[in-house]
């Protein structure tokens, strides 16, 4: 039983609109012992995000429709202690609904370092 909530305890909802990066950064993830849930859309995230699951999301910031900043804003809105991680080439200027900027290009290593400084167990 506590190999499942510790599993638990490390989803991530990682949301891109670039397959190639989800994939990627998806499989990148699984090797650190994190499982992770992801979405092609702000939109598609919104629908799927669960407090209680996911644990953490990590987020490009241009995507159609709405941005992952604009998404943050609504996640932190729903559950402000969630941690968001934003990597992107592109920024908001507000950055208050997230927790670390990553601007690209980037190291997967400086993306795993983020979410691990931000699920230190205490």
């Amino acid at each position: 039983m506590d190999n499942i909530s510790e599993s638990q305890s490390r989803i991530i909802l990682l949301v891109d609109d670039n397959v190639d990066t989800r994939l990627l950064t998806k499989m990148f993830l699984n090797n650190f012992g994190y499982e992770v849930d992801s979405a092609d859309s702000a939109g598609e995230a919104l629908a799927r995000f669960n407090p209680g699951q996911h644990r953490l999301v990590l987020t490009d910031n241009s995507m159609p429709g709405m941005t992952g900043g604009e998404m943050a804003q609504v996640i932190k809105s729903r559950s402000p202690a969630t941690p968001i991680v934003m990597c992107s080439g592109n920024p908001p200027k507000d950055c208050s609904a997230i927790d670390i900027v990553i601007r690209k290009p980037t190291y997967l290593l400086a993306i795993k370092d983020a979410i691990d400084q931000l699920l230190v167990v205490k």
